[in-house]
């Protein structure tokens, strides 16, 4: 069903880098989610008031929230589509960012009124009207929001949209959520034991942690999140891919939004290549980037030794070093100046984040110690810096 209706509505399906290919995707989710929504919300706020359960009511509620939050995401999504002008020459990506806040404060209010409804159930419990052709109704939606988060899961990998895989996550909350609903009123009807309210609360719980995910994630990308390692992996090879470049680093990515990228990055080469041969080859890499990528990549020469073999040599030894002392640890940017009394040893040292002032200072003395045992002439001069990577370990 996904694979059709992204056949039918989006054209050149598979350009998923273009803003005109993704808006089409935008728009598509967004239509769908509204559909489904206001559908559900109709159902379950006819069955809550047949069966007179604020659990349902909730649910019902939950729905006519994500219907507006697909509402505002197309909104989102056509401001985000607008073309660069004077004002913002990056384009207006960032609005997908901003839509999706607005939803995220929709879902969190909707949360906060569900959770004083439900409180009030609680200390006031009233009997469930059971109505078995609600439950199948509350069942179906299931089914409908099982579709909804596979489809918004499917499209937000395609197009690497955090609203839509965030929209996905939600969905899937709802399937909880609905089924907490159905099992209220079949232990109700069974049991005689009447949880509605308690039931209420988990719903409304839920639907306040969907909506805090929502807005943590769209607030990483506007406040400057770090570089996905995939995103780093790409990037750095096709530069290295190159004849005449050596190595790079430092990348960073900047976020105008999901398709409106900038970046630079640190590219080594030979410091015996020409600087016009040098300077041709770099803007041949960002150009076939910006066509490749979609990336608008701005380029730092670094030149480096690569026929000395002294200081290839004394480069591994500095690597091997640091990575004994911090397997987390990095080196980059060495060069080495050559004195019959002193050797300076030139490099910017990476450490993770989580290293203080103490921690560095300790690995330093270390690194300068087990320097100086090999040869009491080595002095090294040394850029701590951090990375720009994302923590291997997040998602």
């Amino acid at each position: 069903m996904t694979s059709l209706l992204v056949r039918w509505f989006v054209k050149d399906n598979e350009k998923v880098q273009q803003p005109k290919v993704r808006k089409a995707y935008g728009i598509l989710a967004s239509v769908v989610g509204i559909c489904c929504n206001v559908l559900l919300f109709a159902a379950k706020l006819v069955g809550g008031l047949m069966l007179n359960s604020i659990s349902v009511l909730a649910d019902a509620f939950n729905n006519l929230s994500d219907a507006a939050s697909s509402l505002v995401s197309l909104v989102g999504v056509q401001l985000a589509g607008r073309p660069a002008d004077e004002e913002h020459p990056f384009g207006h990506g960032r609005y997908e960012y901003i839509a999706a806040l607005v939803v995220a404060f929709l879902i969190i209010e909707v949360g906060f009124s569900c959770l004083k409804n439900a409180v009030t159930k609680i200390f006031h419990p009233e009997e469930l009207r059971f109505q078995l052709v609600v439950v199948i109704l509350l069942c179906l939606s299931i089914l409908v929001k099982l579709w909804l988060a596979s489809f918004n899961r499917k499209l937000g990998k395609k197009i690497n949209s955090k609203v839509m895989q965030a929209t996905a996550a939600d969905a899937t909350g709802d399937v909880l959520v609905t089924g907490a609903t159905v099992l209220s009123l079949v232990i109700g009807r069974l049991a005689g034991i009447y949880i509605d309210g308690y039931m209420g609360a988990i719903v409304s719980v839920v639907v306040l942690l969907a909506g805090l995910r929502i807005a943590k994630d769209t607030l990483e990308p506007l406040l400057g999140e770090a570089i996905d390692r995939e995103v780093y992996e790409q990037v750095t090879q096709k530069v290295e891919s190159y004849e005449g470049i050596v190595g790079s680093h430092d990348l960073i990515v900047h976020n105008y939004g999901p398709s409106h990228l900038m970046a630079t990055i640190h590219a080594e080469l030979p410091n015996t290549m020409e600087i016009e041969a040098a300077h041709e080859l770099v803007d041949r890499i960002e150009r076939e980037v910006l066509r490749d990528m979609n990336l608008f990549l701005v380029i730092h020469m670094d030149p480096v030794e690569v026929n000395d073999l002294s200081v290839a040599e004394r480069k591994r030894m500095v690597a091997e070093l640091v990575r004994e002392l911090e397997p987390a640890a990095s080196i980059h940017d060495f060069r080495m100046i050559n004195g019959e009394e002193q050797i300076n040893l030139i490099f910017d040292l990476v450490l993770p984040y989580s290293y203080k002032a103490d921690q560095e200072a300790e690995l330093l003395d270390a690194l300068t110690e087990r320097l100086h045992k090999i040869d009491a002439r080595y002095a090294c001069v040394i850029t701590l810096e951090n990375s720009f990577i994302q923590a291997e370990n997040k998602k």
